[in-house]
């Protein structure tokens, strides 16, 4: 009699089959922090943004711009390791987690999209190219996406790693642009950002992923009523817990320290780092953005 009574999943999405190929141990250079944000500020401003434009800005699109501008102000943490050594990005880009339903399982899956000099780009400029990229991700109609998922499906499990290995070797260690094989261009950027508020968490630690090189992820939660010490006062405020992974090979105390204390700062003066609020009200609400609040 076996241990466990078990039945193999089928139908995997193409987001688990490659994270079966890729995490091959528990043992890895990660470190992890969280930093405690104020969020009455930012909460207001994305609030005011959203009845003057009709558009659903979410705390999504605001740390995208914040980390973008955070990576500017501290170009020595836009970098990438290839051949054990370091290498300076000339690009920011922030990649976005999209959840999705595969057409044709109906397993969820997960997928993405980057965002290149977001730090350059006003707030509405970046919702209005990411909305329009998830859309064409959900509908299926991105097709360098679909080729690299309709890919994926087919290696057997038992060559996923080595698919992954190689083509993290070819990408990154050798730099070689693959968009002859429908692998985009610098497709995960200088850091990914993932919405686990909108899945009603306050905080979680996402993993670093080898392939892709990205040494900094940060998983931004849901903005949460607490109490709060304002003057010497207890008073009632939003916090918001921003969890960061960073690669200790490339990333170190001094980085993330000058990076909290970049995005204390945004969310303590949001029309005054990112920008001023447009003006003028909107004749019709948008849709609601995929990326979640």
């Amino acid at each position: 009699m076996a241990n466990i009574r078990l039945r193999e999943k089928e139908n995997l999405s193409s987001f688990r089959r490659i994270a079966l190929g890729t995490w091959k141990t528990v043992g890895d250079p990660s470190v992890y922090g969280t930093i405690k944000l104020r969020a009455e500020k930012m909460v207001a401003y994305i609030d005011a943004f959203r009845a003057r434009t009709g558009k659903r800005v979410t705390i999504t699109h605001v740390m995208a711009k914040a980390v973008a501008q955070v990576l500017a102000e501290l170009p020595d943490a836009n970098a990438i390791l290839r051949r054990n050594r370091i290498y300076l990005r000339d690009e920011i880009g922030v990649f976005f987690q999209v959840a999705m339903e595969d057409p044709v399982t109906g397993e969820i899956d997960l997928s993405g999209t980057t965002i290149f000099a977001a730090h350059e780009k006003s707030l509405e400029e970046i919702y209005d190219e990411f909305s329009a990229r998830v859309t064409k991700v959900k509908k299926g109609k991105d097709t360098e996406l679909e080729g690299t998922r309709s890919t994926f499906k087919k290696i057997p499990y038992r060559l996923l790693g080595t698919f992954l290995d190689l083509l993290g070797y070819l990408s990154y260690e050798l730099n070689l642009d693959l968009k002859w094989a429908g692998v985009p261009r610098d497709a995960f950027g200088s850091v990914m950002v993932t919405n686990i508020g909108s899945l009603g968490l306050e905080e979680a630690y996402v993993p670093l992923v080898p392939y892709s090189r990205v040494p900094l992820l940060i998983a931004v939660g849901a903005v949460q009523d607490e109490a709060v010490i304002e003057d010497g006062r207890v008073m009632p405020g939003k916090v918001l817990r921003a969890c960061a992974t960073f690669d200790h090979r490339v990333l170190d105390g001094m980085h993330a320290a000058h990076m909290s204390r970049a995005i204390k700062r945004i969310f303590a003066d949001p029309e005054g780092t990112l920008g001023a609020l447009p003006k003028g009200v909107p004749e019709k609400a948008t849709e609601a953005s995929a990326a979640g609040d």
